[in-house]
């Protein structure tokens, strides 16, 4: 109960996983589940790092999460609705940029996005407005009208991240989205990103190895071997490792979760 005995309302998170396994069938090594019970949330214009090394499960979870694979088990809703029972409204609600990237090398920056907004359906005098504040946030109006096989991967990168917001989502969610930059253009779309959740309230589910693309007032979910073993802000990973730093505190983790 709030003030005055009024009811408090909770929150319903961007983001919430509960319980989600999967695996792709039985290896040799006996291992059925490539993810096992996952739990975790994104609030509201939080930035969450999913961070774990190559081959702990966060491409599988991601698929999971945007629905490429139905979950075995458990359940993932996006801004309250369920994945496996409202997929359209689920969906509806997330913006997604891929590890591999999607774009049509031979359209133009501004064609791509107006496929793109087509294929989702959205009337021209709404898109078309939005795609030049797109353009204009993501510095990109001067090469709106090049190719995409013009452009360098950092640009490539922001046409892909404003393609993914062309809906006006609630969630936005990224896999290894810095892969093959340098380190320029993953520091300006690390900040892009993080200025998303400052300003407009964009919710994000961040996959990542890098412990430099995750600020300390960000959250974390460190993922291992297809399981979570910790959750929290950075201060709070680093607190429950008993170490200085977030990389120190991920290797003391993964390596209790491996003994």
């Amino acid at each position: 109960m709030g003030r005055g005995g009024e009811a408090v309302t909770e929150a319903v998170p961007a983001l919430g996983v509960s319980g989600v396994s999967f695996g792709y069938g039985r290896r040799a090594d006996g291992a059925a589940f490539a993810i096992r019970d996952i739990d975790f949330q994104v609030g509201e214009g939080e930035f969450t790092a999913l961070l774990g090394v190559n081959g702990a499960g966060k491409t599988t979870l991601l698929a999971v999460i945007t629905r490429l694979f139905d979950a075995g088990s458990g359940s993932v809703k996006v801004c309250g609705f369920d994945m496996g029972k409202q997929p359209r409204d689920a969906l509806a609600r997330m913006g997604v940029v891929f590890q591999q990237a999607t774009l049509d090398l031979d359209l133009t920056v501004r064609q791509n996005l107006s496929y793109a907004a087509g294929l989702r359906g959205l009337a021209k005098a709404d898109y078309a407005p939005r795609i030049d504040m797109l353009l204009h946030r993501f510095a990109l109006a001067e090469r709106a009208g090049d190719k995409v096989r013009s452009l360098n991967g950092g640009h490539r990168r922001r046409v892909e991240l404003a393609r993914a917001l062309l809906h006006r989502p609630r969630l936005l969610v990224l896999d290894e989205p810095t892969v093959g930059l340098d380190v320029p253009s993953r520091r300006a779309l690390v900040e892009h990103v993080h200025a998303l959740c400052r300003e407009e309230g964009v919710a994000v589910l961040w996959a990542t190895h890098l412990f430099d693309e995750i600020l300390p007032e960000d959250r974390v979910v460190v993922l291992d071997r297809g399981r979570v073993v910790a959750t929290g802000s950075v201060p709070e990973i680093k607190a429950r490792a008993d170490a200085p730093s977030l990389d120190r505190a991920f290797h003391a983790l993964v390596g209790r979760n491996a003994a």
